[in-house]
């Protein structure tokens, strides 16, 4: 069931429909979860859980794409994107974070902010200052506005 291979190979890791696994997956590619993991995935590549799948424990990879159901602290590298039927309780530390509309998130991110800027943003020299170009107020004498 477990499959080492590395991220670009094709290669997946399945948990399939109605396996129940205890324990730790380490791997290289992707790990498409369909069934019940108690435990910890850590990987290098990509983690699917599928409508049916849950994990309790601990993901560590460099995605995940879930719809299903996630109790766990959730490390990623690059981002996790929850679908219309994920949950997701727990943990979460990545710098991207997607969620479609349905989807459910309970607990505290970390999302790599280090701190709050003290002043705002410079814009850039191509971008000109909107305040300065407004127009100005004018007032019409003897005329009715039609509103």
């Amino acid at each position: 069931m477990k499959k080492t291979g590395s991220v670009d190979d094709g290669n997946i890791t399945l948990l399939a429909k109605g396996v129940e696994l205890k324990g730790e997956i380490k791997v290289e590619g992707t790990v498409r979860i369909d069934g019940r993991l108690e435990g910890d995935v850590y990987t290098k590549g990509q983690v699917i859980v599928g409508e049916d799948g849950v994990v309790k424990g601990t993901i560590h990879a460099d995605s995940l794409i879930s719809s299903g159901r996630i109790k766990a602290t959730v490390t990623a590298t690059g981002k996790i994107q929850l679908l219309k039927t994920a949950i997701l309780i727990g943990e979460v530390h990545c710098p991207m974070m997607l969620m479609e509309e349905g989807a459910k998130f309970q607990g505290v991110s970390d999302m790599e902010v280090t701190g709050w800027p003290e002043e705002a943003p410079r814009v850039p020299n191509n971008v000109r200052d909107m305040n300065a170009h407004r127009g100005k107020a004018i007032a019409l004498i003897g005329r009715e506005v039609d509103l």
